[in-house]
C-alpha cells in the first residue's frame, strides 16, 4: 500500500453536505416562488377583468337594445369571428368560455348582465374573477357597470355573489 495514493470521488460526508445545502436552497426557493406565482395570477386577473369589463361596455355600445350580455360567451366568438349579438368578438374566445374548463392563470371568470326593475334591457353587469384554490390566487375580485375592480379581503377566495355585493367591497388601489 503507498501513502501517497491519490484520492478519487467523493467521500460519502461531501455528498450528504452537497444534498443537505440543495435541500436547504430548495427549501427557501420554493415557497418565494408560489407567492411569487400567486401574484401573477393576481394581477393577470385583474386584467382580465379589465378586459371583460371593456368587453361588456363595447357590446352594450354596439348592441343598445339589448344591453350588456346576460352571459359572458356572446362578448366571444370562435375564430374566424363575424360580429353579431351572439358573437361580439370583443374578447378572447378562450376568456369568454372559459374553454379549457380551469379558467385563465389559475381564476374562473364569470360575467352577468340584468335589467334593473323598470328596464326593458340589460342595463347593469357584474363579472368576477375567483381563483380556482387558495394555492392559485390570493383573492377574488369582480367588476360592475360602473368601471370599478373591486377586491375581496386577502384570503378570501370565493365568488362574489352578487351585483349589490360586489358594489359593496373594497375598490382596488392602482
Amino acid at each position: 500500500m503507498r501513502l501517497n495514493q491519490e484520492q478519487k470521488g467523493f467521500s460519502l460526508i461531501e455528498v450528504l453536505i452537497v444534498v443537505a445545502i440543495i435541500l436547504i436552497i430548495a427549501a427557501i426557493a420554493i415557497p418565494n416562488l408560489m407567492r411569487a406565482r400567486m401574484a401573477a395570477n393576481d394581477s393577470a386577473a385583474a386584467k382580465s377583468l379589465h378586459t371583460i369589463e371593456v368587453g361588456e361596455i363595447g357590446y352594450s355600445a354596439a348592441y343598445p337594445t339589448v344591453g350588456f350580455p346576460a352571459t359572458m360567451p356572446p362578448l366571444g366568438g370562435a375564430s374566424p369571428c363575424i360580429a353579431s349579438v351572439a358573437t361580439g368578438c370583443l374578447i378572447d374566445n378562450d376568456l369568454a368560455t372559459n374553454s379549457n374548463g380551469n379558467g385563465k392563470s389559475g381564476y374562473q371568470f364569470a360575467a352577468t348582465g340584468s335589467a334593473s326593475a323598470g328596464s326593458a334591457y340589460n342595463d347593469q353587469f357584474y363579472a368576477t374573477a375567483t381563483p380556482n384554490s387558495n394555492l392559485t390566487g390570493t383573492r377574488a375580485y369582480c367588476v360592475a357597470d360602473d368601471g370599478v375592480i373591486r377586491l375581496q379581503p386577502p384570503g378570501t377566495v370565493t365568488l362574489v355573489p352578487s351585483y349589490n355585493a360586489c358594489l359593496a367591497l373594497t375598490p382596488m388601489q392602482n
